[in-house]
């Protein structure tokens, strides 16, 4: 009996649509931008711009996803690592919020049907191609880090075209519902 429910709580975590990783796709990367992802995943040395805008932005934010997440101390953790994360990187904050919100709902373990995981639903490929065997992602700030570099590199592939670059990195190249969907939740929900 609790065998089965628990088959079936892990169906339901497991269930196409709660996490949205598309089919992406492992592309070849050439030792160049291999180790230039690969830097860009480890060095401890790169750090977001400041600005001063950051507490505004974090605490202006983080009622709306404490709302979804149910935690308010989670949400106000996971809202300042984005917006690192995604200085970091050279995204605008809101965006990569957004694509948290469609990819995972806020769930930290999400996994989809395609074996994506964490937040932003990065591929485990990627650990083997850029990262170290260690690294979790699971963990938020790895998962941050990771998808915030992946779409940044999708960016530069795509000559600075945010479209082609979200439905990259969906594994949905071609195809309008996934930037759609994303870029209605950064303009509907996180205007700011």
């Amino acid at each position: 009996m609790r065998r089965a429910f628990l088959s079936a709580i892990a169906a339901i975590a497991l269930a196409p649509g709660l996490a949205a990783a598309g089919a992406q796709q492992y592309e070849q990367l050439s030792a160049s931008v291999r180790a230039s992802l690969a830097k860009a995943v480890t060095d401890a040395s790169l750090k977001a711009p400041v600005d001063g805008s950051a507490d505004a932005w974090v605490k202006a934010v983080t009622p709306g996803v404490a709302a979804r997440m149910k935690d308010d101390k989670a949400a106000r953790d996971l809202v300042g690592l984005v917006h690192y994360e995604a200085l970091r990187a050279g995204l605008e904050p809101r965006l990569v919020l957004a694509l948290v919100d469609v990819e995972s709902a806020f769930r930290k373990y999400a996994v989809s049907k395609a074996g994506a995981r964490g937040f932003m639903q990065v591929m485990p490929f990627w650990v083997k191609e850029i990262g170290a065997p260690d690294q979790n992602l699971f963990h938020p700030r790895t998962n941050l880090r990771y998808g915030c570099v992946i779409l940044r590199h999708y960016l530069e592939i795509e000559g600075g075209n945010l479209y082609n670059a979200l439905a990259r990195y969906n594994g949905s190249l071609g195809k309008a519902g996934y930037p759609e969907r994303v870029l209605d939740v950064m303009r509907t929900r996180y205007t700011r």
